[in-house]
């Protein structure tokens, strides 16, 4: 380990040499990607040096108690090394897990797709619970959430509805959010009192650049219609809607809720590269042994990650088998205990693997 962290140094080191050089301000786009990569290694490089600075002090204190001190110092020694030992193996813990290699998407914007499943028009007024969660959550991080696609209910649901979440981040913590979430709640629409069971699927993408994921124009078919369903005096009245098919893959994504064909048509594109990214991803994780996937994060959309017991005011993440008695405040968007701990599950199977020579 201190052996990689010292060449990660070299590498810090050469990083602000050449961004130190007067001609770096002439290639921007240049600069840009030094200073992320500076800024990538600067947590790593930080933790090191105080790694490097605890291993000096404990060596100091431990020679010190060789001497001979009188009592009341060697207790002060003896004091200081125990919290020396304690920090140093705190710190190689920290290591480790800035050493695991990072998933590239981490910093990206996402897009956010939530589906009713079974149960009707319950499954479409949670998967509208699920988008109000989700948005509230954004915002505790000051992120940017605009719905891209949507298809409304007459009782304030959504059959479907597909939104962006930018953000520094988004997609590292959202990331664990892709599956089914299963609730469990007496709906407003049922005078016996009885439990009903309803389900929505939700897949988190990483937002795709253009340069990621070129659209060649002979691959695509653009159609443009009239728009349906709820929305302002432009429906039905001119041709704004937009559907795009992508004919390799057989991919469709419609956008209508734009008054203007321009903005749906932006809409579209933005949705259709992020899901031609997240093929790609899927692909290449479905090729990586299964000793190495997290447990965390299997890739699996059609697994049920999670429950929401209304009536027990119980959150229940199946993966981490973690169970929560305020799901009225999660509900509202505060999310985060549950992220922190997958993340934390996440992390601690990497180090494991680690440990066991895996990754």
């Amino acid at each position: 380990m201190l052996g990689k962290l010292a060449a990660l140094y070299e590498k810090y080191k050469a990083l602000e040499k050449k961004m130190a050089d007067p001609e770096l301000l002439t290639d921007l786009q240049e600069m840009r990607k030094l200073a992320k990569s500076h800024a990538d290694l600067t947590p790593i490089i930080t933790a090191y040096h105080r790694y490097e600075q605890v291993e000096t002090d404990l060596e100091v204190a431990k020679e010190l108690l060789l001497e001979k001190p009188s009592d009341d110092e060697e207790i002060l020694l003896k004091e200081e090394v125990s919290l020396l030992e304690e920090e140093k193996e705190k710190l190689e813990q920290e290591i480790k897990l800035l050493l695991l290699p990072k998933d590239p998407n981490d910093d990206k914007n996402v897009l956010v797709e939530i589906r009713a499943g079974t149960g009707g028009d319950e499954a479409a007024l949670f998967a509208a619970d699920l988008f109000r969660m989700y948005t509230r959550y954004a915002e505790t991080f000051g992120w940017k959430a605009e719905i891209m696609s949507s298809n409304p209910t007459e009782l304030g649901g959504f059959k479907e509805i597909i939104f962006s979440i930018e953000g520094k981040g988004a997609y590292s913590r959202l990331k664990y959010e892709s599956g089914v979430h299963r609730v469990q709640r007496i709906p407003d629409t049922e005078t016996g009192g009885r439990i009903h069971t309803s389900a929505a699927t939700v897949v988190v993408l990483p937002e795709a650049e253009e340069v990621e994921i070129e659209l060649a124009a002979n691959d695509l078919r653009i159609d443009v219609y009239r728009s349906s369903g709820h929305g302002g005096q432009s429906v039905n009245t001119t041709d704004s809607a937009v559907r795009i098919t992508h004919l390799p893959t057989g991919m469709v994504v419609t956008c209508q809720d734009e008054k203007s064909q321009l903005k749906n048509k932006e809409k579209a594109f933005k949705i259709l590269r992020a899901r031609l990214l997240d093929k790609i991803i899927q692909e290449q994780q479905q090729e990586i042994d299964s000793t190495r996937r997290s447990m965390v994060k299997s890739g699996d959309r059609s697994e049920r990650i999670r429950t929401y017991n209304f009536p027990q005011n119980r959150i229940t993440d199946h993966r981490i088998n973690l169970t929560l008695y305020h799901l009225d405040s999660i509900i509202a968007g505060d999310l985060e205990e549950i992220i922190s701990n997958l993340i934390i599950s996440e992390q601690t199977e990497k180090l494991k693997q680690v440990d066991e020579g895996v990754v």
